[in-house]
């Protein structure tokens, strides 16, 4: 099971509370409009960016087809370089093992770096009741931790808040958790940053385990890649004398070469830059590492199931697979600007938390039941998407599957799941309209009917379609149906 935030209510629940918020609005207009105006430059200056495009998507699609192939692989290269491998089916065995290697070490705290998957399986939950202390590393994730709270975007997590707020934590939460704040300090983003270097470098400095992700990890060679902006993440990888990375099966690539590929797409398409600014790469202990070397004297990578393999079982979901966390898609999308990324329940937000978390977790809960319907299908998000995820048709296929149930695999079984509750109505419209549609008769007939009747048609619904016309008009009937207007104007067809 992935992590959920208890009592999380469903989407359009909490979706409403969000939009009332208009400090949060404000920020999350003004942080989404600004990254994807300068996406979209960074992007034009790329005349084969199409072509990119497509052959990162052939590379993922290539990859998920042979998965098993390349794991293995890596498994062989990570070994062979000096590091352990670790398979973790799900949430509590990646605890497990990540809880009982730091045990290991004798240190009750860690430092953490570039940690999505880590968010997932509530890592730092159980690291906590372990009596481990994990220290965020990342500014926007040391700003969530520190107040409290929860990510709300995928690259920026701590999007929601402004210089003010970020400001007030530092004052009060910095001394906590370690060296306070200045006294004086302001909301001058460089103020706040060297506040948070002064707070971390004593962290960096003492830390003797550090817990990562990764961007990408090669089969070919048993490399892991991360990709970050401020430096922290290689601070974490070099300084600490264990590390230990927890990735998702889904990050591997088969070859070196391919990392052409996503270090051009990646940072245009998340901070909208030509090259990322800290690319840090290594491969098992490296022949620097040791006694006499530097870096870490032991790495673990766990390779993190948790849902993904019952996801590419699904042949039109699989495709959510190919994301490489790039955050253009909550940029572009009209919901999350709106609603913002706690409404979806996870730590992934937004269209791609919308296909991802129910295919993860299954439909069972209210909030992943909801998260299908968390869109206007309006299709920016595939537009935007690097890997060309067909995000609108994967949100189509898993609102039927939410509506009329049907099979699913769940822990590498397949089963047959009922359909979600709130959809009697739904189910009875489809199945009288597919009677319609199967008669020509019949719907000639009722269009007439609902043409003669036209003044007679309310402006908003009665019921379960309530909801609908709260915030849309029904359209006006036309006085004939087009059928009967094409035969007036130009004849009977054949």
């Amino acid at each position: 099971m992935t992590r959920t935030d208890l009592g999380m209510p469903a989407f359009p629940e909490a979706a409403r509370e969000a939009v009332r918020d208009g400090v949060l609005r404000a920020n999350l207009r003004h942080a989404t409009h600004t990254i994807r105006d300068k996406r979209a430059r960074a992007v034009a200056e790329l005349a084969d960016w199409d072509r990119l495009r497509a052959a990162g998507k052939a590379v993922k699609d290539h990859t998920l087809r042979h998965l098993d192939r390349h794991l293995l692989r890596l498994e062989a290269a990570v070994t062979a370089a000096g590091g352990t491998v670790h398979w973790a089916v799900d949430a509590d065995e990646a605890n497990r093992i990540v809880t009982e290697l730091v045990r290991a070490t004798g240190e009750r705290e860690v430092v953490k770096v570039k940690s999505m998957a880590t968010q997932e399986i509530g890592l730092n939950e159980a690291l906590e009741a372990a009596g481990i202390a994990a220290y965020e590393t990342d500014l926007a994730e040391l700003i969530v931790q520190l107040g409290r709270d929860r990510p709300s975007h995928i690259l920026v997590p701590a999007i929601h808040r402004n210089r003010a707020e970020i400001r007030d934590i530092f004052r009060a939460e910095m001394g906590r958790w370690g060296r306070p704040a200045p006294d004086a300090l302001g909301d001058d983003p460089r103020e706040l940053a060297e506040a948070a270097r002064l707070h971390l470098r004593e962290k960096f400095l003492r830390a003797k385990v550090a817990v990562s992700g990764a961007n990408f990890m090669v089969a070919e060679t048993g490399t892991m890649v991360v990709l970050e902006s401020e430096g922290n993440g290689r601070m974490c990888l070099t300084l600490p004398e264990t590390l230990i990375s927890v990735v998702g099966i889904e990050k591997v690539v088969p070859t070196f070469r391919d990392l052409e590929i996503f270090l051009q797409t990646l940072p245009r398409s998340s901070t909208a830059e030509r090259m990322n600014p800290y690319t840090t790469m290594w491969t098992g202990l490296g022949p620097s590492r040791g006694a006499d070397g530097d870096g870490p004297s032991a790495f673990h990578l766990v390779l993190l199931d948790n849902g993904r393999t019952d996801t590419l079982a699904d042949e039109t979901g699989r495709q959510a697979l190919r994301c490489i966390r790039c955050s253009a898609c909550l940029n572009v999308c009209p919901v999350y600007e709106r609603a913002g990324g706690h409404a979806y329940g996870s730590v992934y937000p937004g269209p791609i938390g919308a296909v991802l978390s129910p295919q993860l977790r299954g439909t069972g809960s209210a909030i992943d039941a909801s998260l299908p319907y968390a869109s206007t299908l309006c299709g920016a998000c595939y537009d935007v998407c690097p890997v060309a995820i067909d995000i609108p048709e994967i949100l189509v296929h898993l609102r039927e599957r939410v509506a009329q149930g049907g099979p699913v695999t769940r822990h590498g079984i397949r089963v047959r799941i009922r359909p979600a509750h709130g959809h009697t109505a739904e189910r009875a419209a489809v199945r009288a309209a597919r009677l319609l549609l199967d008669r020509p008769g019949a719907l000639r007939a009722g269009e007439r009917l609902l043409a003669r009747a036209r003044r007679l048609t309310p402006r908003r619904l009665p019921g379960p379609g309530r909801a609908w016309t709260d915030t849309r008009e029904l359209p006006s009937v036309p006085a004939e149906s087009f059928r009967d207007w094409w035969t007036r104007e130009r004849g009977t067809p054949q």
